[in-house]
């Protein structure tokens, strides 16, 4: 029986909220009830420092004075009045306590079974006779060995805090990976890796160990248990997957046999530990099985295994009902009160009930909902219900008026035909639908005046506009392409706003109140219009029309995902291949008084076929036999994994030992803090590695027979045989697709023994396991240690794991590193063989591109050697060329990057994947590292290999694999490492060489060079023409001695198409300087556009006809011109640092913004200046110009606003500015008058360049820089002061759009998301939310840099510019 604390889902996060002062993140809850009830939820803290915060799983359960759990928990936790106990302080203490029980091998705490007695600090506790946690040993020892890694103490903030810290960090087991790597290097070690590989099996499997304090490594770890007065708190982390959401939403991720050979042994190794403890986990099944993000496997640890059952003294369970643990005054059961709260789901009895009208639509609904993997509480997968009304006229079964049509699907009625035909004939990938059936958008959107707005900001929009959100049912159905939430239909508080601002969601005006809406909306959903169509809309939601030509037809074709052997933790399951039965039998019908009003007691009614004529009783049969097949056909939503005995949880001890006590032989003694309970291992680095060995991977039918005929099962108990069972279950259902057993089958198979006919599906050598496992008699399964030694599991999958294993603690990712590479150093790679080696690739190949001190790549280079080693060539293409290719790519200084380019890896890995594999995968990364101010210890090394590749290549290959790259890379940032290789090459080769190959293509550079240089169109500031002639002529002059005299004077000097000569002969060569178009202005008043690119173009904006150019004169200039300028400058009365009253000469327009009201531009110069210029008139007028700094060179303008470019919406005009403000690329910012030119103001706004400023208000300014500050700016007070920083950003912000009051900025590849009225956290700091920009199929994010930003008004989208040329528009 579930014993678990049920809250319904406010409750639980209130109950959260209470316990951690409001300083942790509700995400979601974790519930298998049909109803929003649940016991655990997803957190995570609210202001981390880590760009993804972990998440965690809290667990409640309830805490009982009586049951040993909690009296263990007592024993830890600060005793009553004495709070000021911190929880190092708990942490110290658990530790103690550890050792005291550890330290004993066979002690008189190891009783009888049926005798459950605790101790702690060494104190012996009173009997239990109501739990039986172990029937092995004392149950203190049972959960230490369960939560070895806890921290226990009373709920708080702090505590958690440390928790979560020491998660992150990896400091909970980073004491075993250190010990383990002594072992193996043969160095004295702890005791801490010869007692982890005991739990593994090594040197072999004992099903009588001694239980322990170190976490078997497949068992979930319990991070924290947090008691408050009444709940019990278990802190876990939270998995991405669990084998359930991959076996029914990716099943393509463990297609190989390998893949699932490995699941299973890592799940037996987990049973074998629990079995050793005399712990039977009761409840195996896929749900129950969680993947971490590398598809390790954990074994979940909850509360029927810690508190196994609890009895009351007349020696019945214990059961909590739902909603018994929530706040007072809670409204749940009375919203819940008609409706099952059963937490299993017998889908055939709910089926029929529902098809014979005794089950209501909403009912079986959830039911499906369930079915389908659907949850409350969590947004991205909620449950769904259809909307049925359009609510413009009350519903009425006889007026078809207002009726929603259940045949199409709410996306189909929302988009019409005709676009979603559209759709399905232009995409790459035919697809009528893009998303969800429920968005988490808009399950967000119709629960928004009952979210917190931490919620809405995150899943709607990042500032709360209470004006955008539907203000009433009719514009929410309107407004929405996604189906309905089941709230709708049964709760009255989600129309009541607690937010202000936000008005209650409004109920049509045929509704008087909410809760007469919702029992309106319910009927309507119950009506026999509904129930006669509801079947359509489920073979659109969940049946056939998710798939095939029904799907076509539906135009319900989903937009499949971009990978199908990734896992995925949601997705749309189809439950059904067969069309839905009809419902035959409306439940109720509600019967109406004379005033119209309905009444309270409503009766069944039901078709009754007796006395009916033939043809309607025959119609019914049909109909009865229809409904019958569908349930047959659809066996498979009713799996059972589980054999339970109904009296399993009697204290029989015949039933429930696990293995003999051991306790009943044993002299009693005291507890030793200096011996280790384990027993003493033997293994040392020579026996671990005689364990990892290579075999045939493939598994004979004929050595399983003869295992299965030789295996003598030594199984003692039908609970652990019960497991056994379980796991033969799940492996049928991993190899077919489907369940092995449903409810009915299990029956039949346990009173007849004759398999379901669908086991014939099984490969012939996977039969032997599962027959084995599902033995009818329980006595005749194999133990957990038999099914480990069995022939089933290749040597590889063996070898694999007991590598892998220890990778998978709870360690910092240096420790892993240090431990793998040390483990692949003393051979363990090469013993395990290629397959082996590729099993474990994958897990430890992706911590190489991490590596960052010289020791992680040391360790790095180590494994990669290795793993080039041991693997065969598809595989070294699969994990080693991926791992050298980033490092490769990465930037800056790298010491692995440096060791893999001057060592013999690069020639290794060429004589492992070939040549030609080599060129396309490596060798242009090789060439790129001597590009584009590369460091200077890398680009050596890339020289010297690259030369010595030479030598091999021969001159053909070396010429289009070596020679072309790097000229291709001329004018590209090549550095002289890379013009030294080409030297080189050719003094190596010889001077027929760089004759015959070297010269003409040298010559063909600088052809283009010339041509390059002889346009007059600007160039870009490092032009390519004139930076390729320069290393061109460098090129040269290295290749001159390599050359004879006679071969000089030819080549050089007498052939008139030699390099030198050509750009001696030419004469208007000259090196031009290509401008970037660094701001683009549209003059909405004339129809023009602006471009600024050094200098000013004014175009015109239909034809792209250029009007008219602006630009300052040089210092070559003529005094006339100067005198001219001179007469168009603005002359006054400066104050300090004031504008210019000299004439100014030179520089390039840098920056510019538009003064909308008069029709002129402001430009910024390089050397602090604005200039004025009149569009219309064609004319430059008056100069400003600021002081210049120490050095003597002023600094550039680096951006320009006025405070007419206010605007609050698009439909605003544009005001008549009174300021305008100049920032600089030295971070000072200067305030001036526009109407007198004085400066109001000056000060140092960043500390680094200033990459964009904008007026949100007549008295605000918002600013960014390269210093990774985004910064707003109150006019009307101390602007000299730092108003507002917003930090956060991990590189300098390069720049932001303003919308209302959202403010979007740009930071590499990120965007950042600030409000101008956020507030401040608790430590007074802003900050940013920076978030990834993802692809169009939500999984890809963008690597691109993002270089510029605006926002689309009208269509509230963005648009993003890239550094590699692309245009992306986001939503």
């Amino acid at each position: 029986m579930d014993s678990a604390a049920k809250m319904c889902l406010e409750c639980l996060q209130r109950r959260i909220e209470a316990d951690f002062s409001g300083r942790l993140t509700f995400l979601h809850s974790v519930s298998d009830y049909r109803l929003p009830f649940a016991s655990a939820a997803v957190v995570q803290v609210s202001n981390s420092d880590l760009a993804t915060p972990p998440q965690f799983v809290f667990n409640y359960m309830p805490y009982r004075t009586t049951d040993c759990f909690s009296k263990y928990v007592d024993e830890f936790c600060v005793i009553e009045g004495d709070i000021t106990e911190s929880s190092s302080t708990v942490k110290q203490v658990q530790a103690e306590v550890s050792v005291g029980i550890s330290s004993d091998t066979s002690s008189d705490f190891d009783t009888a079974s049926t005798e459950c007695r605790h101790f702690s600090n060494g104190r012996v506790l009173d009997g239990c006779a109501t739990c039986k946690i172990s029937t092995r040993f004392s149950c203190s020892r049972a959960i230490t060995s369960l939560a070895p890694t806890a921290l226990i103490g009373h709920v708080s903030f702090e505590l958690f805090e440390e928790i979560a810290s020491s998660f992150s960090s990896g400091s909970f087991e980073g004491q075993l990976l250190h010990s383990l790597c002594q072992l193996i290097e043969g160095k004295s070690a702890g005791r801490d890796g010869a007692n982890f590989l005991s739990l593994l099996g090594l040197p072999s499997f004992k099903e009588n160990g001694f239980p322990g304090c170190i976490r078997h490594p497949n068992i979930c770890p319990i991070l924290g248990v947090l008691k408050s007065p009444t709940d019990i708190c278990l802190v876990l982390p939270k998995t991405p997957f669990t084998l359930e959401n991959i076996m029914h939403y990716s099943p393509a991720a463990l297609q190989f046999d390998w893949k699932i050979q490995f699941l299973i042994y890592q799940l037996l190794s987990a049973l074998s530990y629990l079995h050793g403890l005399g712990i039977a986990h009761g409840n195996l099944s896929p749900s129950n099985i969680l993947l971490t993000d590398t598809s390790w496997c954990w074994l979940q640890i909850s509360e029927k295994q810690l508190l196994n059952t609890a009895l009351d003294p007349s020696g019945k369970s214990l059961e909590l009902s739902a909603g018994s643990h929530c706040f007072e005054g809670c409204p749940s059961h009375a919203l819940y009160a008609d409706l099952s709260l059963l937490n299993s789901v017998n889908w055939q009895s709910c089926f029929y009930s529902w098809w014979k009208g005794e089950l209501s639509n909403f009912e079986y609904l959830l039911v499906l909902n369930r079915l389908a993997g659907r949850r409350w509480g969590d947004h991205t997968f909620y449950s769904v219900m259809p909307w049925v009304i359009d609510f413009s006229v009350k519903p009425d079964e006889n007026n078809i008026a207002g009726w929603r049509d259940l045949s199409k699907s709410k996306w189909r009625l929302a988009k019409g035909d005709e676009q979603l035909d559209f759709t399905y004939s232009t995409s790459e990938m035919p697809h009528h639908v893009s998303d969800e059936c429920l968005s988490e958008l808009a399950v967000c959107s119709y629960k928004a005046r009952r979210l917190p707005l931490s919620v809405l900001r995150q899943a709607v929009r990042s500032v709360y506009e209470p004006n955008e959100y539907p203000s009433n049912m009719q514009r929410l159905y309107q407004w929405t392409p996604d189906e309905c939430i089941p709230e709708f239909y049964c709760d009255p508080h989600i129309f009541n706003s607690l937010h202000s601002g936000m008005p209650d969601l409004a109920v049509p005006s045929w509704a008087g109140t909410s809760e007469e809406f919702v029992k309106l909306h319910r009927d309507a959903l119950e009506s026999n219009r509904v129930s006669l169509q509801m079947h359509k809309w489920i073979d659109i939601t969940f049946g056939y029309k998710m798939s095939g030509e029904a799907a076509i037809a539906a135009k319900n074709v989903m937009l499949p995902a971009s990978t199908s052997n990734v896992p995925r933790s949601t997705g749309r399951r189809q439950l059904f291949s067969q069309p839905h039965p009809p419902r035959q039998i409306a439940r109720r019908k509600t019967h109406h008084n004379n005033n119209g009003q309905p009444e309270n007691n409503s009766q069944s009614e039901v078709d009754s076929v007796e006395g009916g004529d033939f043809l309607i009783k025959t119609n019914h049969l049909n109909k009865l036999e229809e409904a019958t097949s569908f349930c047959e056909k659809s066996w498979h939503l009713d799996p059972c994994y589980n054999v339970h005995s109904s009296d399993c949880l009697k204290n029989n001890t015949s039933e429930n030992e696990l293995s003999t006590d051991i306790g009943r032989n044993v002299s009693p003694r005291k507890p030793d803090s200096t011996r280790n309970y384990c027993e003493k291992s033997t293994i040392d680095s020579n026996s671990l590695l005689e364990n990892i060995e290579e075999g045939d991977d493939s598994v004979g039918y004929q050595e399983l027979m003869l295992w299965r005929q030789a295996c003598s099962p030594k199984i003692n108990s039908k609970r652990a045989a019960d497991d056994i069972f379980s796991v033969g279950c799940i492996l049928a259902e991993l190899h077919m697709g489907k369940p092995l057993f449903g409810s009915s089958s299990l029956a039949s198979y346990l009173d007849s023994g004759i398999l379901p006919g669908s086991v014939q599906d099984i490969p012939h050598h996977m039969k032997v396991i599962v027959k084995a496992c599902i033995e009818n008699d329980w006595k005749r399964r194999p133990s957990v240690k038999c099914l480990l030694e069995s022939p089933y599991f290749p040597k590889s999958v063996k070898s694999s794991y007991y590598f892998l294993a220890a990778f998978h603690g709870l360690s910092r990712n240096d420790l892993r590193l240090q431990y793998a590479a040390t483990f692949a150093k003393q051979g363990a790679l090469k013993r395990m063989g290629a397959f082996g080696a590729a099993m474990c690739a994958p897990y430890c190949l992706p911590l190489i591109v991490t590596s960052a001190s010289d020791a992680e790549a040391e360790w790095a280079y180590l494994l990669l050697a290795e793993f080039l080693k041991c693997l065969k060539s598809e595989a070294v293409m699969k994990f080693v060329v991926p791992s050298v290719q980033r490092v490769l790519q990465g930037t800056g200084y790298s010491h692995l990057k440096v060791s893999l380019l001057q060592g013999s890896f690069m020639q290794d890995l060429w004589n492992r994947i070939g040549k030609q594999a080599y060129f396309e995968t490596i060798h242009l990364l090789i060439i790129s590292n001597l590009c584009i101010a590369p460091h200077k210890s890398s680009t050596s090394a890339a020289s010297v290999l690259l030369i010595g590749f030479s030598e091999e290549l021969g001159v053909p290959v070396t010429v289009h694999q070596t020679i072309l790259p790097l000229m291709l890379s001329f004018g590209k940032g090549i550095c002289n490492d890379g013009i030294d290789v080409l030297i080189r090459i050719g003094g190596l080769i010889g001077e027929k060489f760089v004759v015959k190959q070297i010269l003409p293509l040298l010559n063909t550079v600088v052809n283009s060079c010339i041509c390059t240089l002889s346009v007059s169109k600007p160039e870009p500031v490092q032009s390519w023409g004139s930076s390729a002639l320069i290393d061109c002529l460098t090129t040269l002059d290295g290749l001159v001695p390599v050359l004879t005299t006679e071969t000089i004077v030819k080549e050089l000097i007498e052939d008139r198409d030699s390099p030198y000569v050509k750009i001696i002969m030419h004469r208007d060569i000259g090196i031009q300087v290509r401008q970037v178009v660094n701001d683009i202005f549209d003059l909405a008043s004339s129809g023009r556009v602006a471009s600024c690119d050094g200098t000013v173009h004014i175009w015109n904006g239909q034809t792209g006809r250029l009007i008219s150019i602006f630009s300052e004169r040089s210092l070559a200039s003529s005094t006339q011109l100067a005198e001219r300028d001179e007469d168009n400058m603005l002359h006054f009365n400066p104050l300090p640092s004031g504008m210019l009253s000299s004439a100014f000469h030179g520089n390039s327009y840098t920056t510019m913004d538009y003064l909308g009201f008069s029709d002129r531009l402001i430009v910024g110069t390089g050397n602090g200046s604005l200039r004025f210029i009149d569009v219309n008139q064609g004319q430059k007028l008056h100069l400003w110009r600021s002081e210049c700094v120490d050095s003597g060179f002023p600094p550039i303008i680096s951006s320009i606003c006025s405070s007419s470019s206010v605007r609050m919406s698009p439909e605003e005009s544009m005001g008549f500015p009174s300021w305008i403000a100049a920032a600089s690329s030295t971070g000072q910012c200067r305030l001036f008058d526009l109407r007198s030119g004085k400066i109001i103001s000056s000060w140092q706004a960043h500390d680094g360049y200033v990459t964009e400023l904008a007026a949100t208000a007549d008295y605000q300014l918002v600013s960014s820089s390269l210093d990774k500050t985004l910064r707003i700016w109150d006019l009307r007070r101390n602007w000299s002061s730092e108003q507002r920083v917003f930090r956060g950003y991990s590189d300098g912000v390069s720049g932001f759009s303003v919308w209302g009051q959202n403010i979007i900025s740009i930071c590499r590849n990120k965007i950042g998301l600030s409000s101008l009225q956020s507030h401040a956290d608790e430590d007074g700091h802003y900050r940013a939310s920076l978030q990834h920009v993802y692809m169009a199929d939500g999984e890809a994010k963008n690597a691109s840099v993002l270089s510029a930003i605006t926002i689309l008004p009208f269509s509230r989208l963005f648009l993003l510019g890239t550094e590699d040329g692309y245009l992306k528009i986001c939503c």
